[in-house]
């Protein structure tokens, strides 16, 4: 299997001191938020910064790492209702775009949003009119991808505009091109709503959207609400709490797997880590090779 990192779980303070680092671990492909490992970077400077210049040293730094750049991430909200901000957003996408392309990455990656301007989980995130407004504002993104050559992938998330399986494949069947796909991060479509049935969820997710997949996130989940849970947050550098479902790294929690990564051979998709710190993810990254190896 194909597993990576979020590089700036990693240490370091700069690219070239990350991708040291995911390399030393064992780490074979890498998640970049350029924001996150490029000194100085500002996402809203983003068009102007991502030239021709830093591409390259991005790409050398890459090859000399022996890693590959799988997920470029532009996690900025396509569904603001300031229209001067979308604007800026959608340049700030293709900027990507045209970036990823340079550095050879396999996809640029997004969240869906919300249909406010502060990004935050809303009750209109679950309705019909915020689904059609994602879809009318990320298809002018999905046909420049289409454009410049270079694939394009969303993520579902419980609590933003396509928050389920069900969702995100009305979305593929909306849009329609070869040039978008899926980011699964089955932690990612629980909450407390669904926790106790998780492997049903993510059996759904991998049934409705397995063939779109290009990139699994990985990471593990305890709800809150059990002990294990609290102490995990209390104890473990890098956890999230949503919804009373703490997000930890592979192995501390009470994630199955053996679906995930029967699809990840299956197809050859490859997967990063998430919710790690230096201290815990190659033990995550062994967890995930264990299960692998025995399937």
């Amino acid at each position: 299997m194909n597993i990576g990192i979020r590089l700036h779980d990693t240490a370091g303070t700069n690219l070239s001191e990350h991708l040291s680092a995911a390399r030393a671990q064992g780490f074979t492909c890498v998640h970049i938020a350029m924001s996150k490992v490029i000194p100085d970077f500002k996402m809203t400077d983003a068009p102007a910064l991502l030239t021709d210049e830093l591409a390259a040293y991005v790409k050398a730094e890459l090859a000399k790492n022996g890693q590959t750049c799988v997920l470029l991430g532009c996690y900025l909200n396509l569904c603001s209702p300031d229209l001067a901000e979308h604007e800026k957003t959608v340049e700030i996408y293709k900027a990507h775009l045209r970036f990823a392309k340079k550095i050879g990455a396999l996809l640029v990656g997004t969240e869906t949003g919300a249909p406010n301007t502060t990004y935050s989980t809303c009750p209109e995130c679950y309705t019909d009119e915020a689904l059609a407004l994602f879809i009318d504002r990320v298809t002018p993104v999905v046909r420049y991808a289409e454009e410049v050559g270079q694939l394009f992938a969303i993520e579902p998330v419980i609590r933003h505009i396509v928050a389920t399986p069900e969702r995100c494949e009305r979305v593929l069947r909306a849009i329609h091109s070869p040039n978008l796909k899926v980011i699964l991060d089955a932690v990612n479509l629980l909450g407390e709503d669904n926790v106790g049935n998780a492997k049903e969820v993510i059996a759904d997710g991998i049934a409705r959207l397995g063939q779109d997949v290009a990139l699994l996130h990985m990471k593990d989940f305890i709800p809150y609400a059990d002990a294990r849970g609290q102490q995990v947050k209390a104890t473990v550098d890098n956890t999230d709490v949503f919804s009373n479902v703490v997000s930890c790294a592979c192995g501390l929690g009470d994630m199955d797997y053996a679906p995930l990564c029967r699809l990840a051979r299956e197809r050859n998709i490859p997967m990063t880590l998430e919710n790690t710190n230096p201290g815990n993810a190659e033990a995550a990254r062994r967890h995930l090779e264990k299960i692998g190896a025995a399937l």
